[in-house]
C-alpha cells in the first residue's frame, strides 16, 4: 500500500469518519431555548411558511443549503461503482462548498432502477434545498436528468461535471488563445471524448465565439461525422460534414486540442502535427492524454493545461462551482442559465490577469505567478474568486430575469 493511499484512507477515517458534520446555529442551553427551537415555538414559522413558501428562506436554512446528489454511475475516473461508493466524493464536494463559499451542503446518494425514478426522487425532495448540484452521473442519462429537473424544480439545478468543467475550460482557453495571438472565432478545435463534459465544454466555447463547423469531436469509433449511423442525440450536434476520419486527420494543422477521454491517448507524433502556437488541454484525471513533460519536448510553442494540481494551469471545477452557487443563492435564482455561465467565464478570466496576492503564492508554493503560458487561470485558493465570480453570476441572474431578489447584495455592489 503506497504512502499516499494510506494517507488518503486515514484522512477519511480519522479522527471522525467522513468529511462533514451538522452544527446547530441557535442556542439550546435551557428550557426556553428548547421551547423556541421546537414545541411550541416552532409552530410560528411553520404557519408563516404555510401561508407563504418564500418565508422558508427567512426561517430555515434553505437559502444557504445545497444538495450534492449522485447515483454513482460515473465516479471520477473510476466508472460505475454504485451510489454508496460515490459518498466520499459527494462529501468532498460538500467540503468544498463550505470551504470556498460558506455554503452548507449535504450529500445524497440515490439508488434507482430507471432514470425516471431518479428524476422523481430528486424532484420530490428539491424544495428542501436552495440548489442542487448533480455529480458523477454518466452520459447520456445525465443530459435527460438535468434537463427534466431544471423543468420541474424552482431552484438551480447544475450538473457540475458538465458545466463546471466547461466554465473553467472556457476561461482558460480564451486566455490561452489570447496569449497565443489567436481568436476563438478562427481556431480549429479537436475534442477527444464525447461524454457530458466534452459536449458541455464545446457548447460553451461556441457561446463564447467558437464556430461549430470548426470543431472535430472524436469518440471510441473515431471522428464524429454526418455519415455515421450510430450517433446519440448529443453526438449528432457535433457531427461534422467531413472526410476526416482519424485523430491524425483532424489534428493536422489544428489550433486546439481538448481531451476529456483517457490517459496517454494523444501520441507525441500526433501532437507534432498541430499548427503553430497550439493550445492543449489534456484533462483526463489522474493521468492526462499526454504528459506535460513529453508535450513540451515535442512542442516548444505550446500552452498546456491538465486536471492535475502538480502542473501549471489546472482545470479544476472548484474554481467555479462554489461561487456560481453562492451568487445564485444570494439572489434566489430559479436556475443557472447561459448568461450566468458566461459571466462566470469572464470573471474567472479577469482574475487571472491581475497581480496575485502574496497569500496565494504562499499557498501554492510559488515564488511568482504572472499571466502567461504557465498561468492562464487562477489558483483555487485565491480569495478574490468568491466575490468576483459570485458577484458576476448574481448580476447576470438579475439582468436575465431569473433572480427572485432583484437587489444586489451589498458585498457585490462595489
Amino acid at each position: 500500500m503506497s504512502d499516499f493511499r494510506q494517507q488518503a484512507l486515514d484522512y477519511h477515517a480519522q479522527p471522525t469518519p467522513g468529511k462533514i458534520s451538522v452544527e446547530i446555529t441557535k442556542p439550546a442551553a435551557n428550557v426556553k431555548d428548547l421551547a423556541l427551537a421546537y414545541s411550541p415555538g416552532v409552530a410560528e414559522p411553520v404557519k408563516e411558511i404555510a401561508a407563504d413558501p418564500n418565508e422558508a428562506y427567512r426561517y430555515t436554512a434553505k437559502g444557504n443549503l445545497v444538495a450534492v446528489i449522485s447515483n454513482g454511475t460515473a465516479i471520477l475516473g473510476l466508472g460505475n461503482l454504485g451510489p454508496l461508493a460515490s459518498k466520499p466524493v459527494m462529501e468532498g464536494k460538500a467540503l468544498l462548498f463550505k470551504r470556498f463559499a460558506g455554503i452548507d451542503s449535504i450529500d445524497i446518494e440515490v439508488k434507482h432502477r430507471t432514470t425516471e425514478e431518479f428524476i422523481n426522487t430528486v424532484a420530490n425532495i428539491a424544495d428542501t434545498f436552495g440548489g442542487i448540484n448533480l455529480e458523477d452521473i454518466k452520459a447520456p442519462e445525465c443530459f435527460e436528468i438535468e434537463k427534466e429537473l431544471i423543468k420541474r424544480c424552482k431552484i438551480p439545478v447544475f450538473h457540475d461535471d458538465q458545466h463546471g468543467t466547461a466554465i473553467v475550460t472556457a476561461a482558460g482557453m480564451l486566455n490561452a488563445l489570447e496569449i497565443q495571438g489567436k481568436n476563438i472565432e478562427d481556431v480549429r478545435i479537436v475534442c477527444m471524448g464525447a461524454g457530458a463534459a466534452a459536449v458541455a465544454c464545446m457548447e460553451l466555447l461556441i457561446k463564447c465565439g467558437a464556430q461549430r463547423e470548426k470543431i472535430y469531436m472524436l469518440d471510441r469509433q473515431g471522428v464524429i461525422h454526418t455519415r455515421r449511423s450510430d450517433l446519440t442525440e448529443h453526438k449528432m450536434l457535433f457531427a461534422n460534414n467531413t472526410d476526416k476520419r482519424t485523430l491524425e486527420d483532424v489534428m493536422t494543422g489544428a489550433d486546439v486540442f481538448v481531451g476529456v477521454s483517457g490517459p496517454d491517448l494523444l501520441p507525441p507524433e500526433v501532437l507534432a502535427l498541430m499548427g503553430e502556437n497550439p493550445v492543449v488541454f489534456a484533462c483526463s484525471n489522474p493521468d492526462p492524454e499526454i504528459k506535460p513533460e513529453l508535450a513540451h519536448e515535442v512542442r516548444k510553442d505550446l500552452i498546456m493545461a491538465t486536471g492535475r494540481s502538480d502542473y501549471p494551469n489546472q482545470v479544476n471545477n472548484v474554481l467555479c462551482f462554489p461561487f456560481i452557487f453562492r451568487g445564485a443563492l444570494d439572489v434566489r435564482a430559479t436556475q443557472i442559465n447561459d448568461e450566468m455561465k458566461v459571466a462566470a467565464v469572464e470573471a474567472l478570466r479577469s482574475v487571472s490577469k491581475e497581480p496575485v496576492p502574496e497569500e496565494v503564492l504562499t499557498a501554492s508554493n510559488s515564488d511568482k505567478l504572472e499571466f502567461g503560458r504557465d498561468y492562464i487561470i487562477p489558483k483555487p485558493m485565491d480569495p478574490r474568486l468568491c466575490e468576483r465570480i459570485a458577484g458576476a453570476v448574481a448580476k447576470a441572474a438579475i439582468a436575465s430575469g431569473v433572480a427572485q431578489v432583484e437587489t444586489l447584495p451589498s458585498q457585490y455592489s462595489r
